[in-house]
């Protein structure tokens, strides 16, 4: 499969783990990044991800997720087209401009999934057409599992 997870995705492994939905996501995302490794999995990068992680304040945390990132075989880059594709997705629904961005580079990548471990864009993703599936890490998990 081939894949791009979003910011927070990369994040989630370094976040409070005493409340169960985030270890249960963590837990998903360390998967999937073990897949890759593996080459079960293709990730893909991108400038918007570059930019997003160079906002994380904790340099700590930054390192540690630029490290997960690293496992990113391909990147997409930016073009016209997708600055286009954002602006038209945050025009038919409530998405913000990053999240958008991000579906962009999904969908121009020729990914299968956008993975996310935000509920709300997720959702928000389901009310409108995309060429990615868009699902949280551990129902990807979940569904690859079940068909392997």
């Amino acid at each position: 499969m081939k894949l791009y997870l979003d910011n927070c995705c990369y994040n989630r492994p370094f976040d409070d783990q005493s409340q169960e939905r985030i270890h249960l996501k963590s837990a998903a995302v360390l998967s999937i990044i073990k897949r890759a490794r593996a080459g079960t999995d293709t990730i893909l990068a991108s400038s918007a991800l570059n930019l997003e992680m160079t906002m994380i304040s904790d340099l700590e945390k930054r390192e540690k997720v630029e490290i997960l990132y690293g496992i990113a075989m391909e990147e997409v880059s930016f073009s016209s087209e997708i600055e286009s594709r954002a602006v038209e997705i945050i025009a038919e629904s409530s998405i913000r401009s990053f999240d958008a961005i991000h579906i962009a580079f999904a969908e121009k990548g020729g990914t299968d999934y956008l993975l996310t471990t935000d509920d709300r864009l997720e959702k928000a993703c389901a009310r409108i057409s995309t060429l990615v599936k868009v699902a949280n890490p551990l129902r990807y998990i979940t569904e690859v599992m079940s068909d392997e």
